[in-house]
């Protein structure tokens, strides 16, 4: 299956899963840098092909084929971003990168001895879950996002959503990563501002940040 396919697939199953963006063409176009025409042509040929369902205006929506694709894919760009994390310990930025390239070039097979070295990890170090072999994420979902976290209570960080350098690098220099514990200092509802403190650090975040860090209360 060629490159622009597998991402196409990959890009409406991601969107999918967070609510913060959705799978209409435009969209999926904007976010894979082609034009609103190449992406609903795409979409149209992959309707075809039994990966999604196409109606005009609406949100594509992925057929259990093309799920299984986008899976499949899913799990070869989580593997190597826990495997790159591990052995060079290059940021989270660096590895969502690398591992976008090497994905399509990577075997059921490598997948598997990548995944058996690792020890068969449940989530890459972004906190996102790694699908099984067989296309299937075996862990339960409870996070939520510090947005709506409570005020007085301690959680641990479980997932950043995001592909953004400057995200990755404030997080890096404050301490912001995952399976960290941080405690939620103040919730400024009017101004959609997060007040926590994370190892002895007082830090405001706006919601930019705070819909996009997940966590889950101890």
């Amino acid at each position: 299956m060629s490159v622009a396919i597998e991402n196409f697939v990959k890009a409406i199953y991601n969107n999918d899963k967070h609510d913060i963006k959705d799978t209409k063409p435009g969209n999926i176009a904007k976010q894979l840098g082609i034009s609103n025409a190449a992406a609903t042509d795409m979409a149209k040929k992959l309707a075809s092909r039994d990966l999604l369902n196409y109606e005009k205006y609406q949100a594509l929506q992925l057929t259990d084929k093309g799920t299984k694709m986008a899976l499949n894919v899913v799990r070869k760009h989580r593997l190597w971003e826990a495997f790159l994390y591990k052995m060079f310990d290059m940021s989270l930025h660096d590895i969502h990168r690398e591992a976008e390239l090497l994905e399509h070039q990577t075997s059921d097979l490598l997948a598997e001895k990548i995944s058996e070295y690792l020890g068969h990890p449940k989530f890459d170090p972004h906190g996102d879950p790694i699908p099984n072999a067989l296309g299937e994420i075996t862990t339960v979902d409870t996070s939520i996002a510090l947005a709506d976290a409570s005020e007085g209570k301690t959680y641990m960080i479980s997932r950043l959503i995001s592909d953004d350098k400057e995200f990755f690098d404030f997080c890096t220099h404050n301490q912001i990563k995952y399976r960290n514990k941080i405690t939620v200092s103040k919730q400024f509802n009017g101004n959609a501002m997060t007040q926590i403190t994370i190892d002895s650090n007082t830090i405001v975040l706006n919601e930019d940040f705070t819909k996009i860090i997940y966590v889950d209360e101890l």
